[in-house]
C-alpha cells in the first residue's frame, strides 16, 4: 500500500492537517486537507490576518503549505504576515462568497516566515494599542465627530490601517496628515460598522457563546424587528441589542422556520363562536401548532389549548352558521405537560434565601433564644451567689 494513502494518527491526516488552532475568527475546518494531491488542485491560498481580515493570494512559486502556517505574502508598500488557513479545493468554494473566481488577479506569496520578519511582525503588533490611543486623542483634538476602533500595523510595520465609525461623513484629511507625521508610516481608513466593531473587539452574547460576527459571520443581513414578531418574542430593545447597540443577528437564524409553521395556523384576530361563548386568542406555541384560547381578551380566563387543524375546522363551522359545543372535539383531551420548575422561579431566590440566612443565624431561632435566655439567668444568679 502506497504510504500517501496510509493513514496519519489513526484520522487520515484529516484531523491533524485541517483543523490547526481554532483561537482564531472565521476559522474554517478544512475537511480535504489530508485527500492526496489536494493542495496541488489549485494554487491559490487562503491567508487570515488580524481578526476578521482575510485575504487570497496565489502560491505562484509552489511552497509546500499547510493550515497554520505563517507567510509574508505580498501589500503594497512591503510584505504583510499572515497565517495560511485553507488550502486546496475548499478554497474555490470560499472564493465564491467573495465574488471572485480563479482567474483573478491575486497578490502573491513570497514566502514563510523567517525569524527576522517575525520579530518585526512582533514590534509592530506591540504599537498597534498605544497608537489607537494616541491616534484617538489626535481626532479629539481636531473635534472630529468619528471614533477610531482599531488600528491594524502591516508585517513590516510600513503601514497602518485605522478602522473608525462616524455616523455621518468626516473629512479626515487633515487627520491623514498629522497621523502621517507623529508616526511616520503610511495611514489607511476604513469606515466600519457597530456590527464589525463588535466583530473586531470580540466577547460573550446572553447565549453563553462567542459573538457569532466575531467567529464566523462575514456578511451582515439587516434584521428587522419583525423577526422578532414572527416568533413571538417580546419587543424588549434592551433584551433584542446585542453588545453593538443594534438587533441580534442571530434573530434571522429562525424566522424562515417560524414563517413557513406559522402558516398552519389561523389569523389571530378571528373569534371561535361555540356553544359555550365567544373564545378569543390567547397565545400559540408555533412550532407545535397549537393555539391557546380565552374567554376574556385581556385576561386568561376559562384557557383551551387546540390544534391548529381543529381551529381551521371551527373556523370553518362558524361560517356556516353552526357551534360546536365546545373547542375541543368529541373524546379529545387536553395534553397535559410537565412544567419547568426553573422557568417558574425567580433566579434571585437564591439572595433571598441567604439573606434570609443571615438574619437567622444573627437572631437564632426560637428554641435557641430560649437557651441563651436560660443560660443568661443562671450565669446571674451564680455571680450573685459568689458575691
Amino acid at each position: 500500500m502506497d504510504k500517501k494513502y496510509k493513514e496519519n494518527n489513526g484520522c487520515a491526516g484529516i484531523c491533524c492537517k485541517g483543523c490547526g488552532k481554532m483561537d482564531a475568527p472565521l476559522n474554517t475546518f478544512d475537511w480535504l486537507a489530508g485527500v492526496p494531491e489536494n493542495q496541488e488542485y489549485t494554487d491559490i491560498v487562503e491567508v487570515q490576518f488580524k481578526n476578521t481580515h482575510k485575504g487570497y493570494y496565489r502560491n505562484s512559486n509552489n511552497i509546500p503549505l499547510q493550515k497554520g502556517d505563517i507567510v509574508a505574502v505580498e501589500a503594497v508598500p512591503g510584505h504583510d504576515i499572515g497565517v495560511v488557513t485553507m488550502t486546496g479545493r475548499l478554497v474555490l468554494l470560499q472564493l465564491k462568497k467573495t465574488r471572485l473566481t480563479p482567474e483573478s488577479e491575486f497578490k502573491r506569496i513570497y514566502r514563510k516566515a523567517r525569524p527576522v520578519d517575525m520579530e518585526k511582525y512582533a514590534e509592530a503588533k506591540a504599537r498597534e494599542h498605544d497608537t489607537m490611543i494616541r491616534s484617538r486623542q489626535i481626532a479629539k483634538d481636531l473635534n472630529l465627530d468619528m471614533k477610531i476602533g482599531d488600528v491594524e500595523y502591516q508585517g513590516d510595520g510600513q503601514k497602518a490601517i485605522f478602522y473608525y465609525i462616524a455616523d455621518n461623513r468626516v473629512d479626515f484629511r487633515q487627520l491623514i496628515k498629522v497621523l502621517a507625521d507623529v508616526f511616520k508610516i503610511k495611514i489607511e481608513m476604513k469606515q466600519i460598522g457597530a456590527r464589525q466593531e463588535a466583530g473586531r473587539i470580540g466577547g460573550i452574547g446572553p447565549c453563553g457563546r462567542e459573538l457569532c460576527c466575531a467567529t464566523f459571520t462575514t456578511n451582515f443581513v439587516s434584521v428587522s424587528t419583525s423577526a422578532a414578531r414572527f416568533q413571538d418574542i417580546s419587543l424588549n430593545p434592551q433584551k433584542l441589542a446585542g453588545q453593538c447597540a443594534k438587533l441580534k443577528c442571530c434573530l434571522n437564524y429562525e424566522v424562515d422556520a417560524y414563517v413557513e409553521a406559522s402558516r398552519g395556523l389561523p389569523n389571530r384576530d378571528i373569534e371561535l363562536e361555540t356553544q359555550d361563548g365567544t373564545y378569543y386568542f390567547f397565545k400559540c406555541d408555533i412550532m407545535r401548532g397549537e393555539i391557546t384560547y380565552s374567554t376574556d381578551k385581556h385576561i386568561p380566563a376559562n384557557i383551551v389549548t387546540i390544534s391548529g387543524r381543529r381551529a381551521f375546522a371551527i373556523i370553518e363551522m362558524n361560517k356556516r352558521g353552526e357551534r360546536p359545543e365546545s373547542l375541543q372535539a368529541d373524546g379529545e383531551r387536553e395534553v397535559k405537560r410537565s412544567v419547568d420548575l426553573l422557568e417558574q422561579e425567580n433566579i434571585n431566590r437564591f439572595d433571598n434565601m441567604q439573606r434570609g440566612g443571615k438574619k437567622r443565624r444573627k437572631g437564632g431561632r426560637p428554641d435557641q433564644r430560649r437557651g441563651n435566655e436560660r443560660r443568661d439567668k443562671n450565669n446571674k444568679g451564680n455571680s450573685q451567689k459568689s458575691e
